[in-house]
């Protein structure tokens, strides 16, 4: 049970974090200035997942939420990327995301 808290606020972690990326993209692809509304909005989002991100500690291990969160976010990024803002992926990142995956993999105990 520890392990399933872990991770789920290890998720939720990563999609206030995911937020604030899109939010801090948006606000630069369309020319705001850096303390926007927008931006000064994914930087307090950074700051909440800080709260979240200690309560995922609580639950696992640090490499195990690292890899996760990094997996989560790395996932949804590049989707959000290729979907959202019509960028292209290359090979390596393909490879990368491969690799992400595999690492959470490996680094999952189930205690």
């Amino acid at each position: 049970m520890p392990l399933f808290i872990g991770l789920a606020f290890t998720l939720l972690t990563s999609a206030v974090v995911i937020y604030g990326d899109y939010l801090i993209k948006v606000a630069a692809d369309d020319g705001h200035p850096m303390i926007s509304p927008l931006v000064l909005l994914g930087c307090v989002l950074y700051a909440f997942s800080a709260i979240l991100w200690f309560f995922a500690l609580r639950h696992v291990t640090l490499s195990q939420a690292g890899v996760a969160f990094s997996m989560l976010t790395l996932l949804a990024l590049c989707a959000i990327g290729v979907f959202h803002f019509g960028e292209k992926l290359e090979w390596r990142e393909v490879a990368g995301i491969g690799c992400a995956l595999l690492a959470m993999v490996l680094m999952m105990r189930i205690a």
